[in-house]
């Protein structure tokens, strides 16, 4: 038995797949250096948690409940949705770092959770690239765009996106498994604890798919849509441009700090099958991307919406219209009450008369 779980846990020393990891052999130095590093992983976390849920939350409510529904709208709000429900789900691996790397929830919340996380993180790198995409069409397209934006093509589009992003995050619920070793319960992925052919290929494929699809698609159509668009801009008005170049620098500076880190390491780690050098690098590594990573669904929301002067615009008349009905029942509160009072008097004072 022993023998056995030696060999499945040196199989998931190989096959962390950039989400968790845990060590039960290092010495001192390493677990200092490693836990300093996991508590700034902590701090990126719950940061992200901490900003992500109002953030997100005030951008949903917004343009789902008080803005008229357009095409920009309904981008920002599933951008806000697939960013709200990830983070939503994250003091589950906040918890899971904090102990250590210990899965105290059981197989059907690891698979849960991966695949939500996994589901809203691509859900969210391909409406930031739609949005590009859109933004570059009606601009420097303004016919075509007329012809074909419209709000049921828009449904279309966001149905393929979420469909797309099931697709990708849809093997964590195959994969996903738990591993009990040294008191301790592992969520991991399990591409086969035999065949170490199958799992090789299973992982470079899965891998190679989420970086192909998942970060370099977009970052592509992302620069090249905003560079169009610079460009252009830049014939018309030297101050719009300068604006929009560095709104636009902002949005792709973002991507590329929060999601480069991430997907390097998930290729480096795949180096840990012919050569283990680089493990204890990977160890304090992977959690530390995967930490900048979480926070670009927080900066989503301030980049894309809250920048915006029509959002500014929007937000300050939608806050002053609640205001104002809050102060008006507030006054028709008050105005009824002085009613009743003076009533309540004028009746009182008729009882004496009458007495």
């Amino acid at each position: 038995m022993e023998d056995l779980e030696e060999t499945l846990f040196e199989d998931f020393e190989n096959y962390s797949y950039a989400q968790e990891y845990y060590s039960s052999e290092s010495d001192l130095e390493e677990k200092v250096h490693l836990g300093a590093v996991h508590w700034i992983s902590l701090v990126l976390y719950c940061f992200a948690f901490v900003l992500g849920v109002p953030g997100n939350a005030t951008v949903i409510w917004f343009t789902g409940f008080k803005w008229k529904k357009t095409v920009t709208t309904l981008w920002f709000l599933n951008l806000a949705i697939a960013d709200f429900i990830f983070v939503l789900f994250m003091p589950l691996y906040i918890s899971y770092v904090a102990m250590n790397f210990h899965w105290p929830f059981g197989i059907w919340l690891c698979k849960a959770n991966s695949f939500i996380a996994q589901l809203n993180m691509f859900a969210s790198v391909f409406f930031l690239t739609v949005i590009s995409l859109d933004r570059y069409v009606h601009l420097i397209h303004p016919v075509l765009s007329h012809r074909h934006r419209t709000l049921k093509n828009s449904l279309i589009v966001i149905i393929l996106v979420w469909l797309l992003a099931s697709l990708i995050g849809g093997p964590a619920l195959y994969f996903r498994d738990i591993l009990q070793f040294n008191n301790h319960t592992i969520c991991y992925n399990n591409f086969h604890e035999n065949d170490s052919d199958l799992t090789l290929m299973r992982h470079h494929v899965l891998t190679w798919v989420k970086f192909i699809v998942g970060y370099l698609f977009p970052l592509l159509t992302m620069s090249i849509c905003y560079s169009c668009l610079i460009f252009k801009v830049k014939k018309r008005s030297i101050l719009t441009s300068s604006k929009h170049f560095w709104t636009t620098l902002a949005v792709v500076m973002a991507f590329l700090i929060c999601w480069t880190p991430y997907q390097l390491f998930s290729i480096w780690e795949l180096t840990i099958h012919h050569n283990s050098y680089f493990y204890h690098i990977l160890q304090a590594g992977i959690p530390l991307s995967t930490g900048l990573a979480f926070l670009n669904s927080c900066l989503n929301p301030i980049l894309y919406v809250l920048i915006s002067k029509k959002f500014q615009v929007h937000f300050r008349a939608s806050v002053a219209e609640i205001l104002k009905y809050t102060l008006w029942e507030v006054s028709c509160s008050g105005t009824v009450s002085e009613q009743l009072r003076n009533s309540e008097t004028k009746n009182l004072c008729l009882l004496e008369t009458a007495q």
